[in-house]
């Protein structure tokens, strides 16, 4: 499968590096890092992942990144990462 990285999922990572940045670079270059290794598996095991309860989607599935979750939709031979948002702020249906 292949993973793709909607604009927004993209914006909310460099959104949540450059405020890590403001007191650490480096773990912000690390912290980016650990996200796209996370999401790596995707391609080969795209339903490792939970559904996402707000949805009841079985297409709409996230992974744990404590304190962030990353939201992605499963379509075809696709998976679009969606968005990343912190673990404590509900997923906006509206953003699938």
């Amino acid at each position: 499968m292949k993973v793709i990285w909607a604009p927004l999922a993209l914006e909310r990572v460099s959104r949540i590096a450059d405020y890590i940045a403001q007191d650490n670079p480096s773990a912000a270059r690390r912290w980016v890092i650990q996200v796209f290794r996370k999401v790596k598996p995707l391609s080969r095991f795209p339903e490792r992942g939970r559904q996402v309860p707000e949805t009841l989607r079985r297409d709409i599935r996230e992974l744990q990144f404590p304190p962030y979750r990353i939201i992605y939709r499963i379509r075809g031979r696709q998976v679009g990462i969606l968005t990343v948002r912190h673990g404590k702020q509900r997923f906006p249906y509206g953003e699938v």
